[in-house]
């Protein structure tokens, strides 16, 4: 996610709303970015414990522990990386469709895009029902402030 894909969802976001969000993604990814590098440290050394035990021919229980943590920890890898290919192809289906990823929930890229074209849809909405006195001046309203001090400064400067 970048500066520019916030401001073009968010116009009106300060720079600290901004900082703010990026600071989150960021901390998100780099938390990812730590369990899958902590996850991959583990298979090595998972792998590597396995080796030594082929090679010594070494007791079997040992052998059937490592294999089993070994396929745990390829199997909780397997899960972070589709996580991580949804996240990004829902932020990629959030820049194209101007609409925060954290709404969109679909497996698929076409479901996205249509709960995308759906939230857009929702958001521009009917309005409001036109009311019988919906609170329009009858008469000629009162000046506002700006109109009263320009015909001062007008009269007096």
């Amino acid at each position: 996610m970048k500066r520019t894909d916030i401001t073009a969802l968010f116009p009106d976001a300060t720079e600290e709303q901004i900082k703010q969000i990026m600071d989150l993604n960021g901390a998100d990814i780099n938390k990812a970015k730590g369990d899958l590098a902590g996850l991959q440290g583990q298979l090595t050394t998972a792998q590597a414990e396995l080796q030594k035990l082929k090679d010594g021919g070494g007791q079997p229980d040992k052998l059937k522990e490592a294999t089993e943590a070994i396929t745990a920890l390829q199997n909780e890898l397997n899960t972070m990386k589709q996580a991580e290919a949804l996240r990004i192809m829902r932020e990629k289906v959030s820049a194209d469709k101007k609409v925060p990823a954290a709404l969109l929930t679909g497996e698929t890229e076409e479901a996205c895009a249509a709960q995308a074209d759906a939230i857009l849809t929702f958001a521009q909405g009917q309005g409001y029902p036109a009311l019988k006195d919906a609170g329009e001046v009858h008469g000629s309203p009162a000046p506002s402030t700006r109109d009263k001090f320009a015909e001062w400064a007008k009269d007096n400067l």
